[in-house]
């Protein structure tokens, strides 16, 4: 038997893409990829298509190099919509920043991480939609996963830097 991808209907989009929410709720994170590239192949820029598939990209992510971080960023950088691309990116850096910190990696490492994802949730947050309070919500996240290391581990680098430089 030949293994080729087939194509999607167009008309099939919109029930495609609440499977891949769905999928997304019941943390089958690779289903909803993959629906996601078959809505893309038919209607590219789709732009829940992208949502949706930069999420469950992030979904993903474990901390590890073979995540595949370029891979969402694509996603979400075709977002036309400014707050969302903003947004959406903000996102993007914080899950990796999580990941990270969820196999040990020491803070001091991904503070760069957590500082851009709250840059694209300030730039989002002055030009969010009346009433969405999405981009602030997400900031105050941050700011408490600094908030539950101690100061100095998130400067510890730094400080090893400057040790170094006196001897």
């Amino acid at each position: 038997m030949e293994l080729k991808l087939k194509s999607i209907s167009p008309e099939g989009v919109d029930a495609a893409l609440s499977k891949a929410e769905l999928y997304r709720f019941l943390n089958e994170p690779e289903e909803a990829e993959s629906i996601c590239q078959d809505v893309l192949v038919i209607q590219p820029g789709h732009q829940l298509a992208l949502r949706l598939l930069g999420l469950a990209i992030t979904d993903q992510f474990t901390g590890n190099p073979a995540d595949c971080y370029s891979e969402a960023e694509n996603a979400f950088q075709q977002l036309t919509d400014r707050y969302e691309r903003l947004y959406y990116l903000g996102i993007l850096y914080e899950r990796r920043a999580k990941a990270q910190l969820g196999i040990g990696r020491p803070p001091h490492t991904l503070l760069v991480l957590l500082d851009e994802a709250m840059r694209c949730y300030q730039e989002a947050e002055k030009i969010r939609p009346t009433g969405n309070d999405d981009a602030i919500l997400r900031w105050n996240r941050c700011v408490r996963l600094i908030q539950e290391h101690a100061e100095s581990d998130w400067h510890r680098e730094v400080e090893i830097e400057m040790g170094d430089s006196t001897s």
